[in-house]
């Protein structure tokens, strides 16, 4: 197999013609939206302001902003559309490169490398035609040649592609056993009961006591319809309201009450890392850069749970203590009255709350649910004996899991490695005629 050097120019040239937004020309073709990693092309009616450029079937489109990713596709539909000028096109020489072929040297290291080494900015730089089209690059000589590579390619990452699939399809299954596990957990079926304990109406007793003794001026939430029970539960527990069992914490106006330089550590919904479900990092703001809404005081051992859009699962047990630790309206903090933390915790994470509170949503761009509606949510209790058991049981499966999960991501990676590395191979031989040249 004979290898040559040539420029891209040689093989492709860009399709020229540059288009303003008005042009009647262009009236009423369709323009590319986006071209995803794996080259698929998304057509928009949407207008732009940005000028256009004109793209035929066949033609090679590639994004300049996310050439290092891949998006890239060869134009298959009718029609002329049209693209930004942050995408280029391309007509190819079929008699001098097969198109397959060009799009694995496109998706390789290697031409990233090159991209690096000869464009000033690399590849952080917006991507134009004339930083593709003057590299110089080593291609098989024939078509012929450029083809059985493209195909050998093709056979191998379809494997790679299956196998990924199935990995990913392992990691749906897992998350499926996390949401079984939690459930199962709160319906009493996860550990044993124990007819020593103390059944749960009394921790009850004591939980409403304690409250009274509080002298808050709380709301009394309403009784338990049977209507309203979802599953059934050992007969040593009891259900009642999650407003029961929570005291929230101080809400402070920091507008009034501090001064507009002070340092405010605070905490937004974004600033939660709803897989590992904690606060990654306080941002340090000044009250005068803080809103209104910078009022739940963060406390150690309470739990920050976002009731807008609750099904994202962004909640977190507070771990640090800090000064002027502040959090969004958009969460509901609280600690427990002697009911296991992480029980409670555990709770919120179970499928039935999620789909719940899903269900209890209202807003367009912001959907929540009330104070109201996560106060009167139904909470099953158990005594408090088998709530240490339950969590204690809890965390040994998920941390099983977890370490399946981590087994499972590493092996994705090391797929996508592998991939890299097919993709660096189809241009060994390359390497080999430069050496021996």
């Amino acid at each position: 197999m004979g290898w040559v050097k040539i420029k891209l120019s040689d093989v492709i040239k860009n399709r020229e013609g540059r288009y303003k937004p008005n042009d009647p020309a262009i009236k009423g073709l369709k323009r590319i939206d986006k071209i995803n990693f794996l080259g698929q092309i998304f057509l928009s009616d949407k207008n732009s302001n940005t000028d256009m450029i004109l793209i035929k079937k066949g033609d090679l489109v590639i994004s300049g902003i996310n050439v290092e990713k891949g998006a890239l596709a060869i134009y298959e539909g009718e029609e002329n559309i049209l693209a930004t000028i942050h995408y280029s096109s391309y007509i190819f020489d079929k008699t001098k490169v097969d198109i397959d072929f060009l799009k694995i040297f496109l998706r390789s290291p290697d031409f990233i490398q090159l991209l690096k080494e000869q464009v000033p900015g690399g590849i952080k730089t917006e991507i134009k035609p004339k930083h593709i089209l003057s590299l110089e690059v080593y291609f098989p000589e024939t078509t012929r040649e450029q083809k059985a590579i493209a195909q050998l390619f093709f056979e191998r990452e379809a494997k790679l592609i299956l196998l990924n699939k199935d990995l990913s399809h392992q990691l749906t299954l897992l998350e499926n056993l996390n949401q079984a596990i939690l459930q199962e957990a709160v319906q009493g079926k996860l550990v044993q009961q124990d007819p020593k304990d103390e059944p749960a109406t009394e921790l009850l007793k004591r939980i409403k006591a304690e409250k009274a003794k509080s002298g808050k001026n709380e709301k009394p939430l309403p009784p338990i319809k049977p209507e309203e029970i979802p599953f059934e539960i050992p007969s040593n527990w009891v259900w009642c309201r999650l407003g029961e069992i929570i005291e929230y914490t101080d809400n402070l106006d920091i507008q009034k009450h501090l001064s507009p330089d002070t340092i405010i550590n605070y905490v937004d919904i974004d600033a939660i890392d709803n897989h590992n479900f904690v606060i990654r990092e306080a941002k340090q703001k000044t009250v005068r850069e803080l809103s209104t809404r910078a009022r739940r005081v963060l406390k150690p051992n309470f739990i920050a749970y976002s009731t807008v859009r609750p099904y994202l699962k962004n909640i977190a047990v507070i771990e640090d203590d800090l000064e002027n630790y502040i959090g969004s309206t958009g969460f509901n903090v609280f600690k427990t009255l002697n009911v296991e933390l992480k029980y409670a915790f555990y709770y919120l994470l179970t499928p039935y709350v999620n789909n719940s509170f899903k269900d209890l949503m209202v807003g367009f761009n912001s959907p929540s649910i009330t104070n109201d509606q996560f106060e009167k949510s139904l909470f099953p209790l158990p005594p408090l004996s088998e709530q240490k058991r339950i969590v204690a049981e809890i965390e040994k499966q998920l941390a099983k899991t977890k370490q399946l999960k981590e087994h499972i991501i590493a092996n994705q990676q090391a797929t996508e490695q592998l991939l890299k590395a097919l993709l660096h191979q189809a241009f060994e031989v390359e390497e080999m005629e430069e050496v021996n040249s």
